[in-house]
């Protein structure tokens, strides 16, 4: 079965884990992506409810900031070698794509911005 990971090949921490009951930058940092993940989920209902113009510029400058900084934490978790992704075969992305191709027929102004 080939190998399907996508990590950064070039860390040298990337299958170093601590066997530890301390939390490592690791598990930091793991919780930090996770709570970023959360506040832009919460920032995102926030900014599409907000009532008043001013609040929702600056609601949005909000979830744009922790959009990034969810960025900057996983640039910096792949560069380690702690985040690793996993490549997905491309028969099956393009056996879904086929399946999937005919909905746009679904969206409302039919693809076209108006």
């Amino acid at each position: 079965m080939p190998n399907n990971k996508i990590s950064n090949p070039t860390s040298p921490a990337q299958n170093q884990a601590q066997q530890t009951p301390q939390m490592t930058d690791r598990d930091r940092l793991t919780d930090v992506l996770a709570t970023e993940k959360y506040l832009t989920d919460g920032f995102n209902i926030a900014t599409r409810e907000a009532s008043h113009d001013a609040l929702h510029r600056d609601v949005l400058t909000c979830l744009t900031e922790t959009h990034q900084c969810a960025r900057d934490i996983y640039n910096l978790m792949f560069q380690e070698g702690w985040y690793t992704l996993e490549a997905e075969d491309q028969q099956k992305l393009t056996q879904t794509y086929q399946q999937f191709s005919g909905y746009t027929a679904q969206f409302p102004y039919s693809g076209k911005v108006q």
